[in-house]
């Protein structure tokens, strides 16, 4: 048996994110599809975790097994043929069986990206979220701050009772950078995994933190409580980009 470990990179606009899912189209079943005309044989991949629909990713990675010896340079090739042009894979490698695109990562690396200019760019608008409020940075910082650490990050996960959240809600965030960018601002967040849309539920909160509706030592009371209902509404998916998965 091979096992082959690919890195891609996707437009979310227009899927319901990367997992199969029922009437919908998504990147997982695509990369299927593609791989099924390219090898001849039906496989399944697994990727290192799902990205909602809309959500972008730059480094996201999966894998498969295989019977067969592969020639990665051609099945490349092959498979860029296939896609369509908003999903690329960018590299193939063979690699251990016991490689594991979900659990053998150490951390991930996630930005998300915020508009902050009165009007929007158009040429942004699939891949920024439009903030047209006045922010305070210092209390952003602040804010950003209170997550940096490990914690039960269970008031920040959709779906507690399923996933990673009902087995797994303590992570450990090791950053949480506000960068300035052209027309607004680049939240950088790694960590050693992330709950179902919990970076999405804390730009939300710390926007909040940011308007002055909620104050910085609120987000640590939010963690301690473990309940979602204390944290504001996740912000839209446009924004976020899966960067890089370290391994």
């Amino acid at each position: 048996m091979y096992r082959y470990k690919i890195t891609l990179a996707y437009d979310g606009t227009h899927y319901s994110g990367w997992q199969v899912q029922p009437n919908s189209s998504s990147i997982q079943f695509l990369v299927e599809q593609a791989l099924a005309t390219a090898l001849g044989e039906s496989l399944r991949i697994a990727g290192s975790g799902r990205t909602d629909a809309g959500v972008h990713a730059l480094g996201q990675v999966a894998h498969f097994t295989t019977a067969n010896k592969v020639d990665t340079f051609r099945l490349l090739a092959s498979l860029n043929g296939l896609l369509p042009k908003d999903i690329r894979i960018c590299s193939i490698e063979e690699v251990e069986l016991d490689f594991h695109a979900r659990f053998s990562a150490k951390s991930k690396i996630y930005h998300y990206h915020l508009h902050l200019n009165r009007v929007m760019d158009p040429a942004k608008r699939l891949y920024r979220t439009h903030f047209p409020y006045n922010l305070n940075q210092t209390l952003l910082q602040e804010g950003a701050k209170q997550f940096v650490g490990t914690h039960n990050f269970l008031a920040f996960a959709n779906e507690a009772d399923r996933g990673s959240a009902s087995r797994k809600p303590v992570k450990t965030l090791t950053r949480l950078d506000l960068i300035e960018e052209e027309g607004g601002m680049r939240l950088e967040f790694e960590a050693d995994g992330f709950l179902y849309k919990m970076v999405r539920n804390i730009v939300g909160t710390l926007l909040d933190v940011g308007r002055g509706k909620l104050t910085p030592s609120s987000v640590r009371e939010i963690l301690e409580s473990q309940d979602r209902k204390k944290a504001a509404a996740a912000a839209p998916p446009q924004g976020l980009f899966l960067i890089q998965v370290i391994y």
